[in-house]
């Protein structure tokens, strides 16, 4: 069975003056989902229209190594316990890359 990269594109807003607690959380997340076996990238992004939106963009070798990196504790207690709460709204959206042929 070939498994296929999954990627992650994530855009979160961050509340009024929360942006410096919530970048330096996610340079700890990112720092330690980097090391994951199953993780391929992980690269934060900041609007230039509005400094309080943040896109991520992570890559994983496959859907097991996504649930993985989901299941960590640094994921649990980081991102779900600390940075959500600090965030107006999260959108993520799960993609394959498509072949052209």
């Amino acid at each position: 069975m070939k498994t296929e990269p999954i990627y992650v594109f994530a855009k979160w807003q961050v509340q009024t003056g929360r942006l410096e607690e919530v970048l330096g959380l996610l340079r700890e997340v990112a720092g330690q989902s980097t090391r994951e076996p199953g993780n391929l990238l992980y690269k934060i992004h900041q609007s230039t229209a509005d400094k309080n939106t943040l896109l991520l963009y992570e890559a994983y070798r496959d859907e097991p190594a996504l649930a993985a990196h989901r299941d960590t504790e640094h994921f649990k207690s980081l991102v779900l316990g600390k940075i959500i709460p600090l965030l107006e709204h999260r959108e993520v959206v799960l993609t394959r890359s498509i072949h052209a042929s």
